[in-house]
């Protein structure tokens, strides 16, 4: 089982003891380092900033959001990190929700679907550079011919020779047909509240997108973000993970369309869907994180004695995940979960 660290995105202010977690992914065996982005920080500055310290690990995004910049801007920030760590770049991508897209962005949040396709052809052209980069797709057009065009428009290819024309690309996806989109354009899904106990849903999404492309899931990667702690008191650390899977059932989306909240009722949690969210709505966040059951955060994290979390993460590699993205906060619990990993 491969480990991501997840250094997530900040919240006031930049994580104190960021590079010093880094450094010790680095020295630890971690494969790769991931950053992600809301509304405040972005992804790709913190790569190459920590990242610049670096040798070995691989550096990701889990995820940039596709309304936060063109298809083609994304394309130039990839390329250019991907020249400067010397081929260790990993882009994820992710189309947020509708809240963030509207209200953050500016952006129509309307069919991400077909927005996610056209958005990853134009940067598969980009770093093939076979060829000046067009799109007749409505969402992304290239020329530009639409209102408040001058017509002067020209396909261009990029200055900048991208050092990989096949850079991985990942998509964060939750529902179904997101997922095997995934699995038919992309070279990675990236999970957040994945279960082992439903790998046989996730793996028949998966291969409706394989069979569509005709690819294989041999270089597929999954990549699953999943809490990992050693610890002799697991009750005690699930009793911190309750708020933020609160957060995310209640508080990340809109009601009635919060793709996190719909991935925890195809779990079979929909009652403490509706409880949460209610209790979260209402203001009672601390009400809200009582209510998050121990089962269910122990069926998306992995918590316990370092046996415990030895046997946990060969479950989860039998249910098909390839890599771990796990949030730690301290050098002493990366140690403690690289050695639980070997």
């Amino acid at each position: 089982m491969k480990l991501g660290l997840q250094l997530g995105y900040w919240g006031a202010g930049p994580p104190r003891n960021a590079a010093e977690l880094v450094a010790a992914a680095e020295e630890f065996g971690f494969d790769a380092v991931f950053a992600a982005e809301a509304w405040g920080s972005d992804a790709f500055t913190p790569l190459a900033w920590w990242g610049s310290e670096t040798r070995r690990v691989r550096l990701g995004t889990s995820v940039v959001q596709m309304s936060a910049r063109t298809p083609a801007a994304c394309a130039m920030q990839a390329l250019t990190l991907d020249h400067l760590s010397g081929g260790r770049f990993v882009l994820g991508l992710g189309v947020s929700g509708p809240q963030v897209v509207e209200g953050w962005y500016g952006r129509p949040f309307a069919k991400p679907l077909a927005r996610t396709r056209e958005y990853v052809s134009i940067l598969r052209q980009v770093m093939a550079r076979a060829a000046p980069v067009v799109n007749d797709g409505p969402h992304y057009p290239l020329p530009y011919r639409g209102p408040g065009s001058l017509g002067l428009g020209k396909p261009l290819k990029p200055i900048t020779h991208p050092l990989r024309a096949d850079l991985p690309i990942w998509l964060g996806a939750e529902g179904p047909k997101n997922v095997a989109l995934a699995a038919e354009i992309a070279d990675g899904w990236l999970a957040i509240y994945y279960a082992p106990r439903l790998a046989g849903m996730y793996d028949e999404w998966l291969a409706d997108g394989f069979a569509k492309s005709g690819r294989s899931r041999e270089d597929f990667e999954v990549a699953a973000t999943c809490q990992v702690v050693v610890t002799d008191d697991p009750a005690a650390v699930r009793a911190v993970l309750k708020p933020f899977v609160a957060l995310y059932v209640g508080g990340m989306g809109a009601p009635g369309m919060n793709f996190h909240a719909e991935v925890f009722t195809r779990m079979g949690y929909g009652e403490v869907v509706r409880d949460v969210g209610r209790l979260f709505q209402a203001g009672r966040k601390e009400a809200a994180a009582r209510a998050v059951p121990d089962e269910l955060v122990a069926e998306i994290s992995i918590v316990g004695t370092a046996e415990h979390v030895r046997a946990e993460i060969g479950r989860w590699e039998k249910a098909g995940v390839t890599m771990l993205l796990v949030g730690c906060r301290d050098v002493a619990s990366m140690k403690a979960v690289a050695e639980a990993c070997q």
